[in-house]
């Protein structure tokens, strides 16, 4: 296969990944309607675990369940469980278009965080190409002319707790186990939403079981199909099909909502995809930096039970902080 084809079927499958998370974001919302975000999350895991307990079998490395970064482990399991309940509730709350908007701020965060946390040099360019998006998430938020919600602070914990997360598995990857990776923030999830559940639940019917499984099938598949994007494709061309995701959150937030993108939103959501896409492309010349946070990160923000795609590639493709094993990224 040519490098063109490779690139294009890698784009195709980026798409097809991108189009099924914006449908497992509708049935997020969808339920947010009727049930806490604490109570969506719970179902959600619990029908992932017994796919990610298959994965954590495959990881036959001898060792124990204790981390050898326990202050970076804790730190990505608070993160990572702040990241899920987060997306969870803006999806419920906000038009789906606000929060694609805000979430996609994710990877201008994790080019200011790998400045401090992993020595990332960043010049000028990308430096003014974050401070640009940042407006762009300004422009979005309208704090000047209009009223600022809990679903909106929610959003911006969820991008930042997705960027902290990321960059602490850049971190500490090379060093910790698959199972410790995966099985710390899966258990958080499983034992925090357990404990609010008494305090939040709401009965459910079948037919909202049933979406919470859903939830969890969506997540898997998407991030097949993204494992797949990454295998075929160039990193550079199959990264910016993230911003796809706007497109099916305009036309489902129409079609089953009843929601209409404001040319605030419009406006600013331009800005933070054109910033990312340069920032993605300035890493992808290989001179500009050292460890290409933004580029080694390909899994996706808000689902707490997809795996993490980039131990899935080849170890070439995987970047020098990851491990070489399967685990989950938030």
């Amino acid at each position: 296969m040519s490098e063109q084809n490779a690139n294009l079927r890698g784009a195709l499958f980026a798409l097809l990944a991108f189009g099924i998370f914006a449908s497992h974001d509708v049935v997020i919302k969808y339920l947010g309607g009727s049930y806490s975000p604490f109570q969506i999350v719970f179902f959600s895991v619990l029908f992932g675990f017994p796919i990610v307990t298959f994965l954590l079998m495959r990881d036959a490395r001898p060792g124990n369940l204790r981390p050898v970064h326990p202050w970076w482990t804790a730190a990505r399991t608070v993160a990572a469980v702040i990241t899920g309940v987060c997306a969870f509730y803006a999806f419920s709350t906000l038009p789906l278009t606000q929060v694609y908007a805000i979430l996609f701020a994710a990877p201008l965060l994790i080019t200011l965080l790998a400045i401090p946390m992993l020595g990332e040099s960043v010049g000028w360019r990308r430096g003014l190409a974050v401070i640009v998006g940042l407006g762009g998430v300004l422009v979005v938020l309208q704090p000047t002319t209009a009223t600022l919600e809990l679903g909106h602070v929610a959003a911006l914990a969820a991008a930042f707790g997705s960027a902290f997360a990321s960059i602490i598995v850049r971190k500490i990857g090379r060093d910790e186990r698959s199972v410790v990776l995966i099985l710390y923030p899966m258990m958080a999830n499983f034992v925090l939403m357990g404990a609010a559940l008494p305090f939040v639940y709401q009965p459910m019917p079948l037919v909202d079981i049933g979406a919470s499984a859903v939830i969890s099938a969506m997540a898997l598949t998407a991030t097949a199909c993204l494992i797949i994007a990454y295998k075929t494709g160039q990193a550079v061309i199959v990264a910016p099909m993230q911003y796809s995701q706007i497109i099916w959150a305009s036309l489902f937030g129409f079609l089953f909502f009843n929601e209409r993108i404001d040319q605030p939103t419009l406006i600013g959501t331009a800005v933070i995809v054109a910033s990312g896409i340069y920032i993605v492309l300035r890493e992808g010349r290989g001179d500009t930096s050292r460890t290409t946070p933004v580029l080694r990160t390909r899994s996706r923000a808000g689902t707490p039970t997809a795996p993490r795609v980039a131990n899935f590639l080849p170890k070439g493709q995987r970047g020098p902080h990851a491990p070489d094993h399967p685990t989950e990224e938030r």
